[in-house]
């Protein structure tokens, strides 16, 4: 009677889906109140309601648990456990789910209980059979844990299975916290066994269910290759063009790079150091030699010494580092030019900081350096005489970090007490390459801004001095001009953004940050002689005049020196005035100009600057007088009566004035000789080849950049300024082009490679254009389509996607130094492009037709009342008026529109290449991810693709942070 009544409840039961609640109530009808009920019945009746089913009702599971928590803690009652075994056996593989969202967790959290249940059984088996053993009759005990294990294997081996358990631990984090204790009892149990078989079986089914938390972070890692052009080219970019850039920003992009490409480490820290020794053998004699050098041997250890900490181990990384070393000493012909070059054994010195660093072991130290020593002793003999007794620059530069350090801290002094023993430690910082030197150790180790804050301070402090004797007025001048000129100096050579206070409200802006941002003239950067700081009070512009003309030498007694700065331009154009209308003769002219640079360099800085944005407005037969006025403030002035530290200072004025007159010189056809140091002051300057095509330029150094397979810094250097010139989305557009025209996969690929780091130029603008006007206009013309074809489809979707997570992994931080100088693209344009509300269509989304009604909407409650256009990023409150979130979300919406529309063809196929691109490069598609912005309709969508219906997919692809993320996962999971 009881089978036939438990028979009725299940078919009752599933023909009108109780739930886990209504089963245990309606049990009630079914049997007599004190009534007990065998688990055996139980089991027999679920089998044979399974066996009629078309498949395996996910409510036959979620009965079995009820069962097992309500009734059956049991183990020892042998067929019962049977039973339950062959229950699981028949449906423990091919388990599915066309219900609600809800009944899809629901069965998610059904497989967790009886996995859980499933452990217990094996813990209480195995527990049996080491007392069989030790009672001396296993048999029985034996049977009954093989066939759990059996049956735990057959679970845990489904993908499928192992994804709904994944969203299960993340619903219920205490009964995964239940199934980690469990593992843990039956790893103890059966340590003590003596059969290999089974303890191996136990052993696999372990790192199965530890694997499950972590299923979405293994990625195979590339061993066939053994470059890698992107890390190369994003190291030779950083050394060439962003020494001061912050090291963090660097580690993170880098990190970026070796995730998406899955280069493994010490192949990873092996390129690092070939682009490294790569940049110090190109890098043009003088201050780019030295910023290599402070890059490399400064820099990049500390770069390291942060990615051993994204690392999963210390002792992993130091092996990893050693490994690359390792590689790096067979590259013999790379490390004996590096030492040619810089006359030393750079290796050596290399080791030395890594060891220092705890990069390596002392060990691992010794033994590298003793194999470099017998490699060194094969290789050409460096020729001894004039270098033999030159210092090498990595040896200046190692001392120089901690000289930086010591000057940071004399200049904390009070000025005012010891201004003669601080201006012999700045005049002895002027001497030959002292100031290269420190400048390029403060940028390589973070100090430079601080150093420039202390040197604008002092600045402001000599500005003007009250009732001073010659002496103290003469060290006050020095000091000013120094400081002027070294900030200049270092405006020129790492940007003015380095210069640059924080801005704080209702304080005063130093003298020298004003006359930087207003009148110091730049690369890209427009000045108006008319401005008014160009036009101060006209009493002090008389004064300064008349200085200028009737003294024989300038006065520097209570000088107010930024009065004098700021006055000189309306001086120089009086002067220009009264000698272009014949009132001057030259010889005055040469007497005014040497009186200007004879005293403070700064002086002469500040009139040229004028006189270079003055140039600019006149015609062809307006300049010629001032020019002249420049070159006679560029020459050198021959007179006994100077300030102390004069031709250091000249040096430096000549670098500046050189710098500030490079563009004007070119675009009215004129030469200055500026007097030589010896060294190209200017070396990337001016390397576009003239009357050609900037696209032809484009198209051509790209080529030859893709069939060496490398970027070189002169490269880089022509694509930013083609950049520069043509503007983000001619670039892009160009670019993407040519990427387009490879036929064949390989040269596409690394094609790809070298686009990504070449867009690092301005990767965030870069990614705007490229997402928001690039692929749109690709994807939604027909007549475009076939350029999307593999294997150049195949590489732009690649590319969009590295482009989209490095620009969305790092817009939040600050752009860098390069990038500060461009045009910023005004968010308006972006939010006219892609508006917030979705009444109004937005001009993308009105090119697509539309495809809402057809969508595959979610069946529950929850599901039906959402949007299509719904994301993971509008419930986690993301920005909608960033450029790049707007861009992002659109561009997902047009995946999704592709994805649900009826026309099939190359650009849906590139749809499928993006998302796989996702998945392979994202650990999980979580809070934080580029697939946020996807609308949780697509899911449905994309399992339909054969390629990308994996449970693995699904679970990358939905952000399982949320709730309704795990709901939309496990539908679509189930579904499979």
């Amino acid at each position: 009677m009881k089978v036939v009544n438990l028979k009725q409840a299940i078919l009752q039961a599933w023909k009108e889906r109780w739930s886990d609640y209504q089963w245990a109530i309606n049990m009630k009808k079914f049997f007599p109140k004190g009534a007990t009920w065998d688990i055996l019945n139980l089991a027999d009746a679920l089998l044979e309601q399974a066996m009629i089913g078309p498949s395996p009702n996910p409510l036959i599971l979620s009965y079995l648990k009820y069962a097992i928590s309500s009734q059956f803690d049991d183990f020892s009652r042998d067929l019962c456990v049977q039973a339950l075994l062959d229950i699981m056996d028949m449906f423990c593989d091919r388990l599915s789910c066309h219900g609600k969202a809800e009944e899809c967790i629901g069965l998610c959290r059904a497989l967790l209980s009886a996995l859980h249940w499933l452990l217990r059984c094996t813990a209480a088996s195995a527990e049996r059979l080491r007392e069989g053993l030790e009672a001396g009759t296993p048999a029985a005990g034996e049977k009954q844990l093989a066939v759990c294990l059996q049956r735990l294997e057959k679970t845990l081996s489904s993908t499928k299975n192992r994804a709904l358990l994944h969203i299960a631990k993340l619903e219920e984090a205490s009964s995964w916290t239940a199934i980690e204790h469990s593992l843990l009892k039956l790893g103890e149990i059966l340590a003590n066994l003596s059969n290999p078989q089974l303890r191996s079986q136990a052993e696999q089914c372990g790192t199965l269910i530890r694997s499950i938390p972590m299923m979405l972070s293994v990625h195979a890692e590339q061993m066939n290759k053994t470059g890698f052009p992107t890390v190369h080219a994003v190291i030779l970019l950083e050394g060439t063009m962003n020494l001061t850039g912050e090291t963090q920003s660097l580690v993170e992009q880098l990190t970026m790079v070796k995730r998406m490409q899955h280069i493994p480490t010490p192949l990873f820290v092996l390129e690092i150091w070939k682009a490294c020794f790569v940049g110090l053998i190109e890098s043009p004699e003088g201050t780019e030699e030295l910023k290599w050098t402070a890059f490399t041997f400064l820099k990049i250890p500390q770069v390291l010494v942060k990615l051993k900490k994204y690392s999963h181990g210390d002792k992993d990384f130091t092996e990893d580092v050693n490994c690359a070393f390792e590689f790096l000493l067979k590259l013999t012909p790379l490390l004996d030019k590096a030492d040619q070059r810089c006359n030393c054994d750079c290796t050596n010195f290399l080791l030395q900081e890594c060891g220092k660093q705890g990069l390596l072991s002392e060990a691992s130290v010794n033994n590298l350096m003793a194999k470099r020593k017998a490699d060194r002793e094969h290789a050409p003999q460096q020729k001894s005489g004039e270098n033999a007794n030159i210092q090498p620059n990595i040896q200046l530069i190692l001392r120089a970090e901690p000289t930086v350090t010591n000057i940071l801290k004399t200049m904390d002094a009070d000025h005012s007490k010891s201004p003669e023993g601080l201006l012999g430690v700045l005049g002895h910082m002027l001497s030959g390459k002292s100031l290269d030197l420190l400048l390029a150790a403060a940028a390589a180790t973070g100090k430079l801004k601080s150093f420039a804050r202390k040197f604008i301070n002092l600045n402001e402090f000599t500005t003007y001095g009250s009732e001073e004797s010659t002496k103290p007025a003469s060290v006050r001048a020095l000091l000013f001009d120094i400081s002027f000129l070294m900030l200049c100096h270092v405006a020129q050579t790492y940007g003015s953004e380095v210069i640059l206070s924080e801005s704080r409200t209702g304080a005063e802006v130093p003298f020298f940050e004003t006359w930087m941002q207003t009148c110091m003239p730049e690369e890209g950067k427009i000045l108006n002689p008319d401005h008014p700081c160009f036009r101060p009070d006209s009493t002090k512009v008389e004064s300064l005049v008349a200085l200028l003309n009737n003294s024989s030498e300038m006065k520097l007694v209570q000088m107010k020196w930024h009065e004098a700065c700021l006055s000189i331009s309306a001086a120089i154009l009086e002067i220009l005035n009264a000698w272009e209308n014949g009132v001057l003769a030259f010889e005055s002219i040469q007497k005014i100009t040497d009186n200007i640079k004879g005293k403070v360099c700064s002086l002469a800085v500040c009139a040229v600057a004028w006189l270079v944005a003055h140039v600019r407005m006149l015609g062809l037969d307006e300049r010629e007088k001032s020019l002249q006025m420049i070159r006679q403030l560029a020459g050198p002035l021959f007179s006994e009566n100077t300030l102390q530290f004069y031709n250091e200072r000249v040096v430096i004025m000549n670098s500046i004035l050189e710098r500030m007159c490079a563009d004007v010189l070119q675009q009215t056809a004129t030469q200055i000789k500026f007097p030589s140091t010896g060294v190209d002051t200017m070396p990337y300057w001016n390397l576009l080849p003239p009357k050609r095509p900037i696209k032809e330029v484009l198209t051509d150094i790209f080529a030859k950049v893709l069939e060496k397979g490398w970027v070189d810094s002169r490269s880089i250097h022509i694509f930013d300024t083609l950049l520069h010139m043509g503007g983000v989305y001619w670039f892009c557009n160009n670019l993407i082009k040519e990427l387009l025209k490879e036929t064949r996969k390989e040269h596409a690929l690394r094609a790809v490679e070298l686009l990504y780091s070449i867009f690092c130029l301005d990767m965030q603008q870069v990614t705007l254009v490229l997402l928001g006007h690039i692929l749109p206009g690709l994807l939604t013309d027909s007549s475009k389509w076939h350029s999307l074809m593999d294997p150049p489809g195949t590489a732009l979707a690649k590319l969009a996607v590295w482009c989209a997570l490095s620009s969305y992994s790092s817009h939040k931080g600050q752009a860098s130094t390069r990038q500060k100088k461009r045009h910023r693209e005004d968010i308006e344009d972006y939010i006219s492009l892609f508006p917030l509300d979705d009444v109004q269509p937005s001009k993308l989304m009105r090119l697509l037709s539309s495809n809402e009604d057809d969508a595959n909407i979610l069946s529950s409650p929850t599901d039906r009342s959402m949007s299509s256009s719904l994301s993971a990023s509008q419930l986690h409150t993301v920005n909608m008026r960033d450029p790049l979130n707007r861009v992002l979300a659109n561009l997902f919406l047009l995946i999704s529109s592709i994805l649900g529309s009826r026309t099939a063809g190359p650009h849906t196929q590139f749809v499928q290449w993006f998302m796989e691109e996702c998945v392979d490069c994202l650990e999980q598609g979580g809070r934080g991810s580029v697939l946020q912005f996807m609308p949780f309709t697509t899911v449905s969508e994309l399992v339909k693709v054969s390629a990308m219906s994996s449970p693995k997919v699904v679970l990358a692809i939905t952000d399982l942070s949320l709730p309704l993320g795990r709901q939309v996962a496990a539908k679509a999971i189930a579904a499979l």
